[in-house]
Order: structure tokens, then C-alpha cells, then sequence
């Protein structure tokens, strides 16, 4: 796919003086093609949003954003970043979606002394002792969502569950997450296919196995095929479901309408939050876009928030101590609310309770029901030395 290139200081767009030299320049490699690109799209336009809110500005620093579709490929991220790293010399980077892309280019990155800031992908090996000082995750640690439904799975009595989850890191962080807070019986593991959207033997298996509940991790379009079959069989009525916000966002919500009734779901993110900062984020990205932000609009939003509170500090530079100093102190308003790095460079942060419910106008929506977590940390931190 040709690169995408959105010069958002550019005086074309937005009629600014100055060259570009002066620019900071950002490389977006995210995902925008197969079933789960609409992720990779909103992380995109959440940052975007961002950018134009101070006319192609971060913190008062014109930026120009490198957009470029990794495909879901590991191969293709590390080939953008290479191009971009030698052809356009980007040291600041973003936009990774899945963890066996961040696997694949972060240490690429690291080795030639770039910074990283993730808007989603959070995997548990480069948050212990291999992790980085200039990687930075702004969502958070792959196991902390689901750390956050295995504690709600708990709250709610459910004392028999089988576990979903695809076949990869953020898969298997997302088991290993859950059972760390849930401490019931797990009857069954079941790890699908990345790229799957056929769930009738797993759903057969579940129907067999008689759990109280169900916890399954599947984002994107697997999240929405898997939720669909799921009405589809019946189990719906019978079986309970629990699961944290990628399988149950604003746009699989959207996608599957009542078959997200009464699915319990964590997030550390709500259209609801009322802080002026998410306030503001919503209304802009609706009118903007045309379309409800989710979760990944939301974290590629604050990514952008608090890479240019960094730039603001460094008055643009990318020097690599004082840019670190900078972006330790999150000194950014967040439309999540409360937010703090740990030692890792990822998320101390709350989580929440959320439901599908129906509104006014028939339609289904999440609303936020109550805080689940405090201030929650990673349990890879302890191990990193930094």
C-alpha cells in the first residue's frame, strides 16, 4: 500500500508559516486493512483530533503524522519503520495496534534509538525486565484489562468459567491477566485463531463444558462474529459472559445491537466520563467524523496529548533525557481521567464496571455503572530497572 503521508502542519492544510524543518515528525504505523482495521482508523483519528485542535500542533509544536497500514503483518511494520527511520529520519513513533506487530518493530526501534509511544498494544515482555526508556505505553499493560474482568468475574459470584482468547501474545497476557484476579475454577483454556471468524466448534465446546461464565478477548471484527454466533446459539440466555473493552466497544456494540445485553464488560474508558477533557474529546470526534468515538479513538487521543506535553516541555526537541523526563510527568489532560507511568513507562490508571443498555432512542449503548480497580498497576513493573 502506497504511504500515507498527512503533513498536518503543512500551510496548505492549514494555512501556517514556518518550514518544514521545524516540524516534529511522527510515524503512525498502525492497522487499517482486515477485520480489525476500523482499530487501527480510530486510533488514527483520535490522534489526528488531537493534532488539529492546535491547527497541526502538539504542544505548541508543528507536527507532521506519518500514517501507514501494517496490515496485521509484523514484516510490513518493521518495513515501514525501517523506510521511515532512513528515508524521512522519524525518531518519534506511534500507532501499533496489535502485539505481535509492536513484537515484531519495537525492538527494531529501541536499537536505533527512537521513542515509542503505544496508543493499545501493551505486551507483558516489554514491561518487566526488558522493558525500555524510550518505550512508552499511553492505553495499557496487556494484562491489566482483563486483570480488571477477572476481578468483576470474581465480584459477581461466578465460580465456574471457560476462557477465549486468540492464539498470541496479547491472547495469552489476556488469560494470564484474567486468572490472576479471578480465582474461581477455570474448566476450560481455549486459544482461536487470529485471523478467525468461524466460532461453532468453540461455542459447541462452551455448550458442553456448562460454565457459570464465559470470559473471551476477541477485538475488531472477531469480537463482532464471535458475539453474533454467540445470540445465534442461544447460550446468550443461559451462559453469562464477562469480558473487558475490546470485545464489547462502542462499535461492536454498534455492529451487533441486542446481543450485547446484558454482557458484562471493564474498561478504563467511557463515552460518559464527564471530565471536561473527554467532554470535549467526544463532542469533537462526532462532529469531525460523523461516527461515536471508541476506545481506541479515546487512547490515540490521549497518545497525542501526552506526546505533545512532552514536546511542549522539550520546546520540540527529542533529546532523549529530557524528552523521558517530560513524558514521566503525563503532564496532560486525559479523557480518561486519572493517569500515571509507572517505572515501566505504562499506565497506573482505574478500571470500570460498564453495561449494554438501551437508550431513549432504542439504540444500544454502554453506560458506566461503577470503578472496579484503583489505581492499578502492571505486575511486570517490579521487574524493570529502570
Amino acid at each position: 500500500m502506497r504511504m500515507k503521508i498527512l503533513a498536518l502542519a503543512a500551510a496548505a492544510l492549514f494555512g501556517l508559516a514556518g518550514s518544514v524543518s521545524a516540524q516534529v515528525k511522527i510515524g503512525f504505523i498502525t492497522t487499517l486493512s482486515t477485520p480489525a482495521g476500523y482499530l487501527g482508523e480510530d486510533a488514527r483519528d483520535g490522534f489526528m483530533l488531537a493534532a488539529s485542535e492546535e491547527g497541526g500542533k502538539l504542544g505548541g509544536v508543528p507536527v507532521q503524522v506519518l500514517v501507514q497500514d501494517d496490515k496485521l503483518n509484523p514484516a510490513d511494520g518493521k518495513q515501514i519503520a525501517e523506510k521511515w527511520a532512513e528515508s524521512e529520519h522519524v525518531k518519534l513513533f506511534s500507532g501499533m495496534i496489535f502485539s505481535n506487530v509492536a513484537a515484531a518493530v519495537v525492538p527494531q526501534l529501541m536499537e536505533g534509538g527512537a521513542i515509542y509511544v503505544s496508543p493499545n498494544a501493551g505486551p507483558s515482555n516489554f514491561a518487566g525486565k526488558d522493558c525500555k526508556p524510550n518505550y512508552y505505553v499511553a492505553s495499557w499493560q496487556n494484562d491489566n484489562l482483563h486483570e480488571s474482568a477477572g476481578a468483576l468475574a470474581k465480584k459477581l459470584g461466578f465460580k465456574k468459567m471457560v476462557l477465549l482468547a486468540p492464539n498470541y501474545q496479547a491472547g495469552k497476557d489476556a488469560i494470564t491477566g484474567f486468572k490472576r484476579t479471578y480465582g474461581g475454577e477455570v474448566i476450560d483454556e481455549i486459544y482461536t485463531s487470529l485471523d478467525q471468524l468461524d466460532f461453532s466448534t468453540e461455542i459447541a465446546r462452551i455448550r458442553a463444558a456448562k460454565p457459570d461464565a464465559v470470559f473471551q478477548f476477541h477485538p475488531g471484527g472477531q469480537g463482532i462474529a464471535f458475539l453474533k454466533q454467540w445470540a445465534q446459539s442461544g447460550l446468550k440466555d443461559q451462559i453469562k459472559m464477562v469480558v473487558a473493552s475490546p470485545s464489547l466497544e462502542q462499535k461492536i456494540v454498534s455492529a451487533v445491537g441486542d446481543a450485547a445485553l446484558g454482557i458484562y464488560v471493564t474498561s478504563h474508558w467511557n463515552t460518559d466520563f464527564a471530565n471536561d477533557a473527554n467532554k470535549a474529546f467526544v463532542k469533537g470526534f462526532t462532529a469531525k467524523y460523523g461516527r461515536e468515538p471508541t476506545v481506541y479513538a479515546s487512547q490515540g487521543y490521549d497518545t497525542a496529548k501526552l506526546i505533545g506535553a512532552a514536546l511542549k516541555a522539550t520546546g520540540g526537541k527529542l533529546d532523549a533525557d529530557a524528552f523521558r523526563a517530560a513524558m514521566m510527568k503525563a503532564d496532560a489532560k486525559l479523557t480518561r481521567g486519572k493517569f500515571l507511568f509507572n517505572r515501566n513507562r505504562h499506565p497506573i490508571q482505574d478500571w470500570y464496571q460498564l453495561e449494554a443498555v438501551k437508550g431513549a432512542d432504542g439504540k444500544v449503548k454502554l453506560q458506566t455503572v461503577g470503578k472496579v480497580l484503583e489505581n492499578l498497576a502492571d505486575a511486570y513493573a517490579q521487574d524493570c530497572k529502570l
